[in-house]
């Protein structure tokens, strides 16, 4: 499959992710493919190409040159790639795991959302971690200064915190009654809002927590 024929398959605005990872799927991994993909500085095609990088070749100054470049999208954009090269990439091998953790601090605003939106998928999938309560005091200090898409993220760990650890719930809905991040914060019929208090009230609630 050659790089035209797969822009041409891409390259509509209805493109959905479905048909990406269809594509993938027929590629497998091409290491080679997936940096012409990226070169394109499309959006469909870089979100092909991180479905179809080989994690081999995914050295340290290659990923800060992805985020670098994925930080020259659109907000929508740019939130969708760094979200999607973590989920299928960076959270996929032992030797990446080690470096997302090592972004708490990074110089890189995108970098500190993967760090704190790793923290928050692991107890999302019920993973009880050591850590939290160090994380929370974190959290309690930096949140208001931070920048809106490393805000989410933090907000997003308190929330599954505060969900899973009773002896740190009360702290977790305290935060967000002091911040109010998110507070009076609209959602689709189904979806959960991202203020602490009722975020946690609810997802406590469907887990008998």
């Amino acid at each position: 499959m050659t790089l035209q024929n797969i822009l041409s398959q891409i390259s509509d605005k209805n493109t959905k992710l479905g048909d990406i990872r269809e594509i993938a799927k027929q590629i497998n991994k091409d290491h080679l493919l997936a940096m012409e993909l990226w070169s394109t500085k499309q959006f469909f095609a870089r979100q092909l190409a991180i479905l179809i990088f080989d994690k081999k070749h995914l050295t340290e100054d290659l990923i800060d040159k992805l985020v670098a470049d994925i930080n020259q999208h659109n907000e929508k954009e740019k939130l969708q790639l760094i979200d999607w090269l973590m989920a299928n990439q960076l959270t996929k091998d032992k030797k990446t795991i080690s470096l997302l953790d090592s972004w708490e601090n990074s110089t890189f605003s995108l970098q500190r959302r993967v760090f704190w939106y790793h923290k928050a998928r692991l107890r999302w999938m019920g993973q009880i971690q050591p850590d939290s309560e160090k994380l929370l005091s974190t959290i309690e200090k930096q949140i208001e200064h931070e920048e809106p898409e490393v805000q989410w993220a933090m907000n997003f760990t308190a929330a599954w915190i505060g969900v899973f650890e009773g002896l740190l719930r009360n702290r977790c809905i305290a935060l967000g009654e002091r911040t109010e991040l998110y507070k009076g914060q609209m959602v689709s019929k189904g979806c959960t809002p991202d203020y602490l208090p009722e975020f946690i009230a609810i997802e406590s609630k469907k887990r008998n927590l």
